[in-house]
């Protein structure tokens, strides 16, 4: 039987743009199916939560106690068999976040984990792509494809078009955007004109839901805890999207003067 592509994926947006939710829930919905390695790229460190149920060691945490850790001190397993890394990060106002990012890597690297049978895996990765930590997964060609997180608000959709001029500068293939609503009027519509913009498009709209919180707080994913509801299929669908996905592009985006403007006319939709 012909071997399975393995499938490498890193999720970017701006902090608080939803990343880890939907990191997540999308990897218990491919953990029915495939083997996932889910690795968490953001110094607070909770991208895995829900799916180990608590928070796991970070790497840089297990570094400073052993010197020659094993697979078993920094790979941890979750929900439906899904692996779970934490890159972690320094103490607020102390070196560089994407530091984490960078010694993770390279013990991953090490100790033979990407070289695993795994089908897929996913990088939650912060959307500063500026820093050349969190630059890692498409600079060091960890990751295959992208996709980016944002809302329709300003400051997600500017952060979404910076991403887009660290993806192409490092030639990323961007699979396209992921719309994380958070309420605005015409939301839906104001982010498939800026994918539009950018050259690519909406791959999935994750509506507001209270089962989100309702999950995490119990430290799981929507998919575990409701599993049989409407936000847990449209996760699935979500994942789906993206697995059967081949229409990637190199992004196109704005200027800042040009993004100015272009936001501001979108605002203006009636």
């Amino acid at each position: 039987m012909k071997k399975r592509k393995q499938r490498r994926i890193a999720i970017y947006g701006k902090g608080g743009i939803g990343k880890s939710t939907i990191v997540s829930n999308i990897a218990a919905a491919y953990s029915d199916k495939y083997k996932v390695l889910v690795i968490g790229c953001d110094p607070k460190s909770d991208t895995t939560r829900t799916l180990y149920g608590s928070r796991i060691p970070t790497v840089l945490h297990i570094l400073k106690e052993k010197k020659e850790p094993k697979v078993e001190d920094v790979v941890y397993v979750g929900y439906n068999g899904v692996k779970c890394v934490e890159s972690g990060g320094p103490e607020p106002g102390v070196g560089c976040a994407g530091r984490g990012v960078i010694v993770a890597m390279n013990l991953l690297e090490k100790l033979g984990v990407f070289r695993e049978s795994l089908d897929i895996i996913i990088y939650d990765v912060l959307g500063d792509v500026v820093c050349g930590g969190f630059a890692v997964p498409l600079r060091e060609d960890y990751a295959d494809e992208v996709y980016i997180v944002t809302s329709g608000e300003y400051m997600s959709l500017y952060a979404a078009n910076n991403i887009c001029k660290g993806i192409k500068r490092l030639k990323g293939r961007l699979g396209g955007i992921i719309c994380n609503c958070r309420g605005i009027k015409n939301e839906v519509e104001i982010v498939e004109k800026f994918a539009k913009k950018i050259g690519s498009k909406v791959v999935g709209v994750i509506p507001r839901s209270d089962l989100v919180q309702k999950s995490e707080i119990e430290g799981k994913t929507v998919i575990e805890k409701f599993p049989k509801s409407e936000q847990a299929k449209i996760y699935r669908d979500l994942a789906k999207s993206i697995y059967l996905n081949k229409d990637f592009v190199e992004p196109k985006p704005m200027s800042i003067d040009e993004l100015e403007k272009f936001i501001k006319n979108l605002y203006n939709v009636s």
